[in-house]
């Protein structure tokens, strides 16, 4: 009898947990919330009883529990033992962020107590840092809204049991932070800066004027063919071992000329390969 594959879905309190869930369960998924961790053991058996119709189950799972992350990993312990394959995703976003999210629904973290909001965020962070670690994928809500997110886990855990490499390609301002969830960073301020060309300094990477200028470099050129040669080794590599998202950003100074040239170039050329693709450009429109 096939059993049940777990998608275990935690993080920090307001990074975007419950909108998981509901995105996993509109694609199939057979969805629990806050299910306490002792009972996993139990509801795995009820899911082996259920004669496969419960083939892919999420199960959302925070911190309000006492003694969380010990249990929690006892009880991954025994679907492991019990031959249940599961995976992890941890949502996650910047303190600034949950910060605002909090103050607009005037909601109480879990962790408050009689502390700030600032310290609980920070406190529960320290605390799911071990759970992090060892998570199958992580996504940082910070810079995306829920269709996003939920074409992101579609392209994860889309339906069936062999599921073809996609991936994302981000452009982003070293001035603004680098992107939580990627796989690999390229920092690019080595390339010509347009923003010191009177005629291109408000113009962004998008604009054919900015693409050339960049891309008229020898060394531009150059580093793309080098960034390509290794995702052609890489891909197969990673498709071999059923990785199934791959993340890659290109970083600027301000995130709005060279990193969006790059991006939109490695974007085009995994197009080409079949890779289905998206690009994001995070901080085009910061100043």
């Amino acid at each position: 009898m096939r059993r049940s594959h777990f998608v275990v879905v935690t993080g920090l309190s307001g990074a975007g947990k419950s909108q998981a869930i509901k995105c996993l369960e509109d694609v199939g998924f057979f969805c629990v919330d806050n299910l306490p961790t002792m009972l996993i053991p139990k509801f795995a058996e009820v899911c082996t009883e259920s004669g496969g119709r419960l083939k892919r189950v999420a199960l959302g799972i925070d911190i309000r529990e006492g003694g969380f992350l010990n249990r929690l990993f006892d009880e991954l312990k025994f679907l492991r033992k019990n031959q249940f394959s599961y995976e992890i995703l941890f949502l996650e976003a910047r303190t600034d962020v949950l910060l605002n999210r909090y103050s607009e629904t005037r909601r109480k973290h879990p962790l408050s107590g009689h502390s700030s909001l600032l310290a609980a965020i920070e406190g529960e962070r320290r605390k799911m840092a071990r759970l992090r670690g060892v998570a199958d994928y992580i996504i940082d809500t910070s810079d995306i809204n829920i269709h996003q997110l939920k074409d992101r886990l579609v392209k994860i855990f889309s339906a069936g049991d062999s599921r073809a490499l996609s991936a994302n390609v981000i452009s982003f301002g070293y001035r603004f932070g680098v992107p939580a969830e990627v796989d690999m960073v390229f920092d690019v301020r080595f390339l010509p800066n347009p923003n010191y060309v009177p005629r291109l300094k408000a113009s962004t990477g998008n604009e054919k004027k900015v693409s050339d200028y960049v891309l008229r470099s020898p060394v531009s050129r150059q580093f793309i063919e080098k960034v390509q040669e290794l995702m052609d080794f890489l891909l197969p590599q990673f498709e071999h071992e059923g990785k199934s998202y791959l993340t890659v950003a290109f970083g600027c100074t301000g995130g709005r000329h060279r990193s969006v040239v790059l991006a939109n170039e490695l974007g085009r050329f995994l197009k080409k390969k079949g890779i289905d693709t998206n690009v994001s450009h995070r901080d085009i429109r910061k100043k």
